[in-house]
């Protein structure tokens, strides 16, 4: 073999080695200067920027490694909590005579919503009034001991007992004006106020205008969307799993998700469903949904990984032109590659294939790279 077929070899394998430095994804040493290669010679999706140029845009380069959380996933139900909802029976048996709030209509704390008229509003008017004349009656007494008591006509022990049965008529009048006030009695004594004892929506009115309600029957359902909890089932075999403190993911539509975290798990299974209940807090209100809703919970059991997997945080995936990309770094800057993603939750995303381990990537600000990408397309017309 001469020198001249030497020297042909020797500069195909140079060749190939700039050719694979140039493409290749994950800090292969360049030997073609930056500033010399052309427009040309550039991969399609590479973002020239030197570390210089890197640190003032404050893009952050993290090595990609293996272990994602484990996600369960099972359904949920959205049910009110035990203090955002509430059941409003009629206090006393009577007829309804007047309905002032109906399904769907928002309602204050203590706002009066029906009244019943009844003869129990009758009866504890009349013992008002009865207690305030007795007051009344005795008071009219101790002034009149008092002044006997003051001319030394009667003795002492009068003065007290007077005094005493005065204090008693006041008690009974205390409790009567408390009773009428709790039963929210009418100024003419003939009905009951039938009141809230929370804020929020009416989502259940069964009252009907002149229909006769017997005490303890339900005449409204009021429940707080503000005071909503997440119920989920888990099987036996996950039960265990789930511990109060881990976080979670719901699904609720229209490609929308929002964070919750379990804040218990009953401790021994349902008898007919075989299954316990993780009880769910959500980090936000979910406009719109009713207790009764169906939705899908992921819950991240702390502590356990997916070591055959791959997850990088979201601001990692940007979106070109439809497809998920991630900038891989390389010695003349970020080479933007596709992937294909999997689940997003606690500020990371899976990615089922197009990355590998200890390839570093960029992640927070790599909108920016996004950025100089689609401009550097629409100034040549791409």
């Amino acid at each position: 073999m001469n020198r001249k077929t030497l020297a042909i070899i020797a500069g195909a394998i140079i060749l190939s080695a700039v050719i694979l430095s140039l493409f290749w994804p994950d800090g292969a040493q360049e030997t073609e200067p930056v500033e010399t290669a052309s427009e040309a010679d550039l991969p399609e999706g590479l973002v020239l920027l030197d570390e210089q140029q890197i640190r003032a845009a404050k893009i952050s380069v993290e090595a990609v490694g293996r272990g994602s959380a484990v996600e369960l996933v099972f359904p949920a139900t959205i049910a009110a909590s035990p203090t955002g909802s509430a059941r409003i029976d009629a206090r006393a048996a009577g007829v309804v005579r007047s309905v002032n709030k109906t399904l769907g209509d928002y309602v204050r704390a203590g706002e009066t919503v029906a009244r019943i008229e009844s003869a129990d509003a009758a009866a504890l008017a009349s013992q008002l009034n009865a207690a305030r004349a007795r007051v009344n009656e005795l008071s009219a007494a101790y002034e009149r001991e008092r002044r006997l008591f003051e001319a030394s006509v009667t003795a002492r022990q009068d003065l007290e007992a007077a005094r005493a049965n005065l204090q008693v008529a006041q008690s009974e009048l205390s409790r009567a004006q408390a009773a009428v006030a709790a039963a929210g009695v009418s100024g003419d004594g003939r009905s009951l106020a039938v009141t809230s004892p929370l804020a929020g929506r009416v989502t259940a009115a069964p009252i009907i205008l002149g229909a006769f309600v017997a005490s303890g029957e339900e005449l409204y359902r009021v429940v707080d969307p503000d005071a909503m909890q997440v119920e989920v089932a888990l099987p036996a075999v996950d039960a265990t799993r789930i511990a109060p403190g881990d976080q979670a993911t719901l699904e609720i539509g229209n490609d929308d998700e929002v964070s919750a975290r379990v804040r218990s798990v009953t401790p021994s299974l349902d008898m007919e469903s075989r299954s316990a209940t993780a009880v769910l807090a959500l980090s936000r209100p979910i406009p719109g949904l009713q207790p009764g809703a169906f939705l899908q919970a992921r819950i991240r059991p702390s502590g356990e990984v997916d070591q055959t997997r791959i997850s990088v945080p979201e601001d990692a995936v940007q979106t070109i032109d439809g497809q998920d990309m991630v900038f891989v770094r390389t010695r003349r800057g970020f080479q933007a590659r596709p992937v294909v993603t999997g689940t997003r939750s606690g500020g990371q995303v899976v990615i089922e294939s197009g990355l590998e381990a200890k390839w570093r990537i960029a992640t927070a600000n790599a909108f920016l790279l996004k950025a100089e990408l689609e401009k550097e397309s629409a100034e040549h017309g791409h």
